[in-house]
């Protein structure tokens, strides 16, 4: 019986620790999306009029950009 209710508390750990791991690999990769966010937003700002309109960007479409390129396209 004492060998079965340990059985029962390493799965119980192994669960809460994997889903601990699991949230901290979320909080990464959601940390990794903001960077990209933030640093296609500041290269973006940093052209100027003539190169957006050379690329075929306006301004308007800059935060849009972004959020697509580090959390993919709005389907």
């Amino acid at each position: 019986m004492a060998v079965f209710a340990q059985a029962q508390n390493v799965t119980v750990d192994t669960g809460l620790r994997g889903r601990f791991l699991t949230a901290i690999q979320r909080m990464q990769e959601n940390r990794a999306r903001r960077a990209v966010y933030r640093q296609t937003v500041r290269e973006l700002n940093a052209l100027t009029t003539r190169d957006l309109d050379d690329l075929g960007i306006n301004r308007t479409m800059i935060t849009r950009l972004a959020r697509e390129a580090a959390y993919g396209s709005a389907q």
